[in-house]
């Protein structure tokens, strides 16, 4: 199918142009048209049209640099367009290795002439990128790949490669469509890989499909980002079938979960996958509840690495990875709810990190999200603890300065109400205040007394009572540790 694009500002323009194409029957199968420079970027991203005629004045300085790339990245035939006859214009053409260019208003014999051309060129290419009668008819076909059955006394050696976003297969298909293939495979596009199938009547070395596929992965990534996965089955086995050697071959897919994308697999039989437990072992729960506790995130990070990014082939099968992963994943979540953490925009990302683990192909990407989730984790539950700490010295607080006047009122009285050990209470007082027990008490009685001597007429005796003091004489003492004077004397200085 040939595509032309016409991309000009002019709606009456792009009118014009296709009409003289349906008047001249010009034998485009698909006319396409744009209004903007981000229609053609996105109409050339998601038809490749095999013909492009293109106004020169639509394309802003900004954009120049991309479209030159998109032109070359695409090998899409250009002709160019302006209403300025001017040798700026020209050496823009040249500079996209325009086939033509149009200086408005254009002439229709012209215009009919140089289309006319430039959808045969299209359609001999398209023609030659045509797997051959001789091919069709070597039954190399879909049945071939998921239908078992005998095939041809023929070397079959298949080469599969698949991208990390399905939705630029078409971009990979055009590039193995033009790609120089010493021996031409024919090529079975899937919903998810492309299918290359080599064919020879006699033995090719192995070492020259090895290079092909070196090739076609460093011309790939020189010419675009998106990650891509190679795999090429090699076995002379003369009793397997098509069938048998893509589904070894789709296994050998499998390995860019260890290996990652950008990587060429060579695959010469079974993909044998070492059998693993997948759930975590008792003395392993241990392990993690421990880490999790003591908040250890140096020795979680080892624990990880060492036991998913170190494999050496043979390697596990994937699915009972992600099966440990989430094994893993359910010790964490425990951890999670003894600090009610099991809510908001954390249990969001738990539920996010869970279809990482059951869907994400890499395992390293996959590690590292883990991790990356943990330390939040542990970041929510350190906050939790310190909050924890500062509401038990704060209700302890709160104890105390209601009951300071009891005389009786002891450490153990105030750490029992907080539901804490003596110890560990006095500690976190000391830590978190910067005093003990003992000085925040008498802090609150002289606080009282003092107010009481001011602000009332009651005797020394009544004030020592009512402040927590055992008697006068007790409370003469300890007011002129902290105040530097008697109570007397404090009280007698309101009068002065």
């Amino acid at each position: 199918m040939v595509k032309l694009l016409i991309g000009d500002r002019d709606q009456n323009e792009r009118t014009g142009i296709g009409w003289l194409l349906s008047s001249y029957s010009i034998p485009f199968d698909h006319v396409l048209t744009a209004g903007s420079v981000s229609e053609v970027f996105d109409i050339i991203e998601a038809e490749l049209p095999d013909v492009i005629c293109i106004e020169l004045d639509m394309i802003s300085k900004d954009s120049w640099d991309s479209f030159k790339e998109l032109i070359k990245r695409y090998r899409t035939k250009v002709i160019v367009m302006t209403a300025e006859a001017t040798f700026e214009r020209a050496l823009q053409g040249i500079e996209l290795h325009a086939f033509d260019l149009w200086v408005k208003p254009h002439s229709p014999d012209h215009i009919k002439r140089v289309l006319t051309h430039c959808c045969k060129a299209a359609s001999e290419v398209e023609k030659k990128q045509k797997p051959s009668a001789q091919t069709e008819e070597s039954s190399i076909s879909y049945r071939c790949l998921f239908v078992h059955e005998e095939t041809p006394d023929v070397n079959y050696r298949l080469m599969l490669m698949q991208l990390e976003n399905p939705k630029k297969l078409p971009l990979l298909l055009s590039f193995l469509q033009e790609y120089p293939f010493q021996y031409q495979p024919v090529l079975l596009p899937l919903s998810d890989m492309i299918v290359s199938v080599f064919s020879f009547a006699n033995k090719l070395p192995f070492t020259h499909l090895k290079q092909t596929g070196n090739r076609i992965l460093t011309e790939w990534e020189e010419r675009f980002s998106e990650p891509i996965s190679l795999v090429l089955y090699d076995s002379d086995d003369p009793f397997l079938s098509l069938n048998e050697k893509y589904l070894r071959a789709k296994q050998g897919l499998e390995l860019r979960f260890f290996k990652g994308y950008r990587q060429l697999s060579v695959i010469e039989d079974k993909v044998d996958w070492v059998m693993i437990d997948p759930f975590l072992t008792p003395s392993e729960q241990r392990e993690w509840i421990h880490m999790l506790n003591e908040d250890d995130r140096k020795k979680i990070k080892q624990w990880m690495y060492k036991e998913f990014l170190n494999m050496k082939e043979p390697y596990p099968e994937p699915g009972l990875l992600r099966t440990r992963l989430t094994s893993l994943l359910a010790q964490v979540r425990r951890f999670m709810k003894s600090f009610y953490l099991d809510e908001g925009t954390l249990e969001v990302r738990y539920h996010q990190i869970f279809e990482t683990i059951l869907y994400n192909p890499i395992l390293y990407r996959i590690v590292q999200e883990l991790l990356l989730f943990l330390y939040e984790v542990l970041d929510r539950a350190a906050t939790h603890q310190e909050h924890a700490r500062t509401d038990v010295i704060e209700q302890g607080i709160q104890y105390i300065e209601q009951h300071f006047d009891n005389p009786g009122l002891k450490l153990e009285d105030v750490a029992n109400h907080v539901d804490r050990s003596p110890a560990y209470f006095s500690s976190l007082l000391t830590k978190k205040q910067g005093i003990s027990f003992r000085q925040l008490l008498t802090k609150n009685r002289i606080k009282k007394a003092q107010r009481l001597l001011l602000e009332t007429k009651i005797s020394i005796q009544d004030v020592a009572e009512q402040t927590g003091f055992i008697n006068a004489n007790y409370f003469s003492k300890i007011f002129k540790e902290q105040t530097g004077i008697t109570p007397r004397a404090f009280r007698d200085r309101k009068k002065v």
